[in-house]
């Protein structure tokens, strides 16, 4: 009996043991934005439900909110490791990511969403340098997601050139600033998450941004009109910036499946961010009374030459300010891979689920997830 009661001791210490070594592991992740936005309600929650699916329930993920990091604070946030996993926009750092902010400046020459994304995904993991600066930034890189096209959403209409000489616009980058110098704007340096607070205090008269932030940051009850003039999209994002220390950390099998959750959100949260949201965004501008502006002719055409013209501002930028002599080369080497994906969007019609397994077949499949990140 005693025999009997010691075995049946060490079977349940040995069953207990298992179930204690087969606790998932749950990751800190931040997506730096409120709950209406794309990257919180969806990008990082479907990320939340993907890992476990993809690593067999060995991996979770925490969502934290902006009352613990935000946009501004997610570099100190993961360089601390307060965060694991966070979302983290290079245009805040160009210092200290200058071949992302490279690529971040052929914004004004985005027109699909998908296709900016999936093209800037591919640039990132295949950029030896690349890899190398976010490296030393003590990051690993898991994809990139897009805005919609975005356009002025404003106190005012602005339907000429006219129209936009002396507004004070927040700008979510260095291309957007250049765009609203060119055309006797002004633009400000305001956070996307102060946005909100500098329009209601007249700090600024509107904001270059998504359509969709009427809603993520409830500029629908600031602004009386938006404008369908195209800017281009907001694509230069690190959606997963995972914490150097941690990958390392972790074997194969479970950077593998991230990468796999990664890409799949990545391409929910650009549906989302790039096409539902904005006409959901549009119904509800109508609903409000916010009035829908078309530009003029001139404006556009105008508009549309100054995006092709900035690309040598961009170089020049580039080469000048953070070294990189073969700015050029990278430049072209991008544009060929937006339209290499500009291609396959509309062979896919569009279709995330479809892009999704495109990107991860085109690009992640190629990756040794062991020597990936370091």
């Amino acid at each position: 009996m005693k025999l009997l009661q010691t075995t049946a001791a060490a079977a349940l210490a040995v069953v207990l043991g298992l179930a204690a070594g087969a606790e998932a592991r749950e990751l800190r992740t931040a997506p730096g934005g409120p709950p209406p936005h794309p990257a919180n309600g969806v990008l990082y929650t479907n990320f939340a439900q993907y890992l476990p699916e993809e690593s067999d329930g060995r991996l979770t993920a925490q969502i934290l909110g902006t009352e613990v990091v935000t946009l501004g604070q997610m570099k100190d946030a993961l360089q601390s490791q307060l965060v694991e996993v966070g979302n983290l926009l290079p245009l805040y750092f160009p210092a200290d990511l200058p071949n992302m902010a490279l690529a971040g400046e052929m914004a004004l020459s985005g027109r699909s969403p998908h296709a900016m994304a999936a093209a800037m995904t591919e640039y990132m993991v295949n950029c030896a340098t690349c890899q190398e600066e976010m490296s030393r930034f003590g990051i690993v890189y898991l994809g990139s997601g897009s805005s919609d096209v975005y356009t002025v959403l404003t106190n005012r209409p602005v339907r000429t050139a006219a129209d936009l000489r002396g507004l004070r616009l927040r700008s979510g980058g260095a291309p957007f600033s250049r765009w609203a110098e060119h055309f006797g704007a002004v633009p400000t340096d305001v956070s996307v998450n102060d946005q909100f607070e500098s329009m209601s205090q007249g700090v600024i008269d509107g904001s270059m941004a998504s359509v969709a932030d009427l809603l993520s940051f409830r500029l629908i009850e600031l602004a009386t009109h938006y404008s369908e003039l195209p800017l281009g999209t907001y694509h230069a994002t690190s959606n997963f910036a995972f914490s150097l220390p941690v990958w390392q950390s972790l074997d194969a099998e479970d950077r593998a499946a991230i990468i796999r959750a990664a890409n799949r959100a990545n391409a929910d949260f650009t549906q989302r961010w790039g096409y539902t949201m904005r006409e959901e965004a549009q119904a509800a501008a109508a609903e409000a009374g916010i009035e829908r502006v078309e530009p003029d002719a001139e404006l556009l055409a105008a508009s549309e030459a100054f995006a092709e013209a900035d690309r040598a501002n961009a170089i020049t930028r580039a080469q000048q300010q953070f070294g990189l002599a073969d700015a050029e080369e990278r430049v072209e080497i991008f544009l060929g891979l937006v339209d290499k994906w500009t291609a396959i969007v509309e062979e896919l019609d569009g279709d995330p689920a479809a892009i999704a397994e495109r990107v991860q077949a085109e690009v992640w499949d190629n990756v040794d997830p062991a020597a990936y990140g370091g």
